[in-house]
């Protein structure tokens, strides 16, 4: 499992967005958005990613170096359910490549052609990219060229 940050401008602001990918089935398990990139919203996509998948006890999870995951509350977080947290060295980013490419994909795929003015149509338009396109129809090298949910169905892992 991975997870990571994004920003997405609006002119109302910023708009952070975090996300927790299955590394198996590249799948958004869990994501999250709000005003700022807090503890509480990695949080918050951590629990959306457990109520998907119900790890058992020792999973590895991958997050970058930033101070929201690093947080106590967060390696609690993981600690409390079992999860065995991962971060590489500084300035290697190995560990949460997936989700770094994840990102690249959403913003050749969808920001660079879009201008929002509200959070909330950054918002509705993430969610439509995720649930919908990214899940449902966005096809994949590392997966034979199957969505995630083709290739879940096909592997019977959800």
């Amino acid at each position: 499992m991975g997870r990571g940050p994004h920003l997405v401008w609006t002119t109302e602001g910023w708009l952070s967005l975090a996300v927790v990918l299955d590394r198996y089935s590249r799948t958004v398990i869990g994501w999250a958005m709000g005003h700022r990139l807090t503890v509480d919203l990695t949080e918050h996509a951590l629990t959306m990613a457990r109520a998907n998948r119900t790890p058992t006890a020792g999973l590895l999870h991958h997050s970058d170096r930033g101070s929201q995951y690093a947080a106590t509350a967060s390696q609690q977080l993981l600690t409390t359910h079992g999860m065995a947290g991962s971060m590489s060295r500084r300035g290697n980013g190995w560990d949460n490549a997936c989700v770094e490419s994840f990102f690249g994909t959403l913003k050749r795929d969808l920001i660079h052609h879009r201008q929002y003015r509200t959070r909330d149509e950054a918002t509705q338009d993430l969610f439509e990219y995720i649930e919908v396109f990214y899940h449902r129809r966005r096809r994949h090298s590392t997966l034979g060229y199957e969505s995630p949910a083709e290739f879940e169905a096909r592997t019977a892992v959800a």
